[in-house]
């Protein structure tokens, strides 16, 4: 997706925080610089010492009772949310809704995911007892994205949190505000920690720089591939592992035994909520010819009343980041020339800040608005000659983030052949919602996962123990004392282990 990875840092010392719909000014915020960030780290690194030493189930106390401050600031933090993203305020509450969600269950599952767990030593080691402890990486950085500021940095920020690392979050340039509140809350609700567990840190694209060479133990990181590509690079520098998590192009299969008005009705609402600014929203739809035109006819029909706006009344709001609004017209454009048929709006919805429902048909394979991430309230669909062809067509392309497939009697049969990292069956998007299930892609899309038990793991090493119990007599096999008979024996031996399959 595109996220925190534009506006390079010049010779300002200030971050202006704006509303997109009115460029409104919201806030200032000094921006860190190098030695800003390095500071922040060393804070950090302090605190993980305190924070990593205490029991699940204190820090899951802790986590709760930031999950409580964020419902009983709720309010304030659904306007803040509607002011510097945009984002009508019932769509605010919902993403914190799902934030709390992931709170609770990296909270209350990271004892039983990361505790220390006896392993079997084997036949040759039995006089050993094996031990798997998962240890906290320290200090984690985390860069997160504008388009979900609370929800999708949180997929990195609770699960590091709760399996005892500290945190330094740079949240986007566009949402510095939320990014700020969430961390303050989590600060209120915990007056007894020390100061670092949970640092914010502000600026833009070189702020963000600092923190991957600031000595963090991981870097996790919401954004575009390019961007993602450059973090990788220069994280190498220093052995820094890298979690990634980088938009998609996300299709839907619609197959011949569909429900045409379910899918129709996920397609509009996954393709234009969020003004489409959603890493796993729908970009590509590929359904079956002989429900083509019924499918088409009902997601226009949907889409024709569907507006953007900052009112009480808008469906979704303006486009954040305003460089964004060139990429959609470019693609909307090329679609066109590349033999698109746009049956709802064109160039002529992109109308300020605000872009209108766009639905392009049949559009080349090749052009742009296949290709590469859109990211705003566009949606191509094509026609397929069944279920094959759009299976193939799914996995062509370079991203493998999301997807969703609609049919009465194959939706799981499908899936199971497509090259993603999630899929939703008869929905859209419901993966990101189901606190248990890892979110992540393929190819494009990134590297690691957040959620549910791979995400807790993404936040912690492993540490292998092994406990000699007992000596057996004649068997030191890992000394200089080994004898020739200990070697005859084990000849023996493993033949009748390991040699008799057939």
């Amino acid at each position: 997706m595109t996220a925190t990875d534009t506006a390079p840092l010049d010779q300002a010392e200030s971050l202006t925080s704006v509303n997109p719909a009115t460029g409104e000014t919201l806030a200032t915020y000094r921006i860190d610089n190098e030695d800003a960030v390095r500071a922040a780290v060393a804070k950090a690194r302090i605190a993980a010492a305190t924070w990593g030493a205490l029991t699940f189930a204190e820090r899951k106390k802790h986590l709760l009772r930031w999950g409580s401050k964020l419902v009983e600031k709720s309010d304030a933090l659904c306007e803040l949310i509607h002011a510097e993203n945009g984002k009508p305020k019932d769509d605010a509450y919902l993403e914190m809704m799902l934030a709390l969600e992931h709170i609770k269950w990296a909270a209350s599952n990271a004892e039983k995911v990361l505790k220390p767990k006896k392993v079997s030593p084997g036949a040759l080691m039995s006089n050993f007892a094996a031990h798997l402890e998962q240890r906290p990486l320290g200090v984690v950085g985390v860069i997160g994205p504008w388009n979900y500021p609370v929800y999708t940095p949180n997929g990195s920020l609770a699960y590091a949190l709760a399996a005892g690392n500290a945190v330094v979050f740079k949240p986007s340039e566009f949402s510095t505000g939320i990014g700020n509140f969430v961390a303050a809350a989590f600060a209120e609700a915990n007056p007894e920690l020390p100061d670092g567990v949970f640092t914010v840190i502000n600026g833009y694209g070189a702020t963000g720089a600092a923190l991957v060479k600031a000595g963090v133990d991981k870097l996790a990181f919401t954004g575009s591939t390019a961007t993602g590509k450059k973090i990788m690079a220069s994280a190498a520098d220093t052995l820094t592992p890298v979690l990634l998590e980088c938009g998609g192009k996300d299709a839907v299969i619609v197959a011949a035994d569909a429900d045409v008005k379910a899918a129709a009705d996920a397609v509009a609402w996954g393709a234009t909520s969020n003004s489409g600014q959603t890493c796993a929203g729908v970009e590509r739809v590929y359904v079956d010819k002989s429900i083509a035109d019924e499918f088409v006819a009902e997601v226009k029909r949907i889409l024709t009343d569907i507006k953007p706006g900052s009112d009480d009344k808008a469906s979704y709001g303006p486009m954040t980041m305003p460089s964004q609004i060139d990429i959609v017209r470019r693609h909307i454009e090329d679609a066109i020339k590349n033999g698109g048929k746009a049956v709802l709006g064109g160039p002529e919805s992109i109308k300020g800040p605000y872009i209108e429902p766009v639905i392009l048909v049949d559009t080349d394979e090749s052009s742009d608005a296949v290709c590469e991430e859109t990211f705003g309230p566009t949606v191509t669909i094509r026609t397929v000659n069944g279920v094959d062809e759009a299976v193939e067509l799914t996995n062509k392309s370079k991203y493998g983030l999301g997807s969703a497939v609609y049919s009465r009697k194959q939706g799981l049969e499908i899936a199971r052949r497509l090259n993603v990292g999630c899929t939703s069956v008869n929905s859209v998007l419901s993966y990101a919602a189901i606190s248990g299930l890892p979110f992540g892609g393929t190819g494009d899309s990134g590297i690691g996962r957040i959620h549910g038990a791979p995400g807790l793991l993404e936040f912690s090493r492993p540490h292998s123990i092994a406990v000699q119990r007992f000596a057996i007599p004649g068997m030191a096999l890992l000394s200089y004392s080994r004898t020739e008979s200990t070697m005859k024996m084990l000849r023996k031996i493993v033949p009748f282990i390991h040699g008799r399959a057939k």
